[in-house]
């Protein structure tokens, strides 16, 4: 129980993704303008992650092991995450279409995000079993929504703020991702994966 733990902690806070890896970047940026959309985003984000990285793990234990196919495992995995997307956006647009519209381009985005791609990819290279691979896959997803929230919850504020016309929109936002990837930087090394 303290390995799942351990993994979760640190696929939230110590390892996360966008804060410490810099990956996601493009809906990080593009999506944080609004909480609304940013906490939709990052549910969506964390359930395609979640639920490509459990058929990814199958797929690459009992498929590509097993057939010594392991070489194409990028390959299967892009075409896991791609269905799982389509399938969401599908879901959204008939179910919620004023998220659909509030997210517009970025909802393509998860398809092609390094993300969403790199939790099975680090799954399969840690040979985590198929429950630590879920367990992995859920932090990862909260560590991507708890980076984009407190971004779009800061880049509300901003927004009464009296911010220099040169740093407005995006130049703040760097800023803000900077100070919030130094925040997140005092937790490394506390959990050793």
């Amino acid at each position: 129980m303290e390995q799942y733990f351990t993994i979760f902690i640190s696929a939230v806070v110590v390892n996360n993704f966008v804060l410490t890896r810099f990956l996601g970047l493009c809906i990080f940026f593009g999506v944080s303008k609004n909480l609304n959309a940013s906490i939709g985003m990052g549910m969506a984000v964390t359930s395609v992650m979640t639920l490509s990285s459990a058929l990814a793990w199958l797929v690459h234990h009992f498929v590509l092991v097993r057939f010594h196919l392991e070489f194409l495992t990028t390959a299967v995995f892009v075409l896991l995450i791609a269905s799982f997307v389509q399938l969401l956006e599908m879901i959204i647009k008939k179910q919620a279409p004023a998220l659909y519209n509030m997210w517009g381009i970025y909802l393509l985005l998860i398809a092609t995000n390094c993300v969403v791609l790199g939790v099975p990819v680090i799954n399969a290279d840690s040979g985590y079993s198929f429950s630590l691979s879920v367990v992995h896959a859920i932090g990862s997803g909260l560590g991507f929504a708890l980076a984009i929230v407190l971004m779009a919850s800061l880049r509300e504020k901003l927004r009464l703020a009296d911010v220099p016309k040169p740093l407005q929109g995006l130049g703040i936002a760097f800023i803000l991702a900077g100070m919030l990837a130094l925040a997140f930087l005092g937790f490394s090394g506390m959990i050793a994966v």
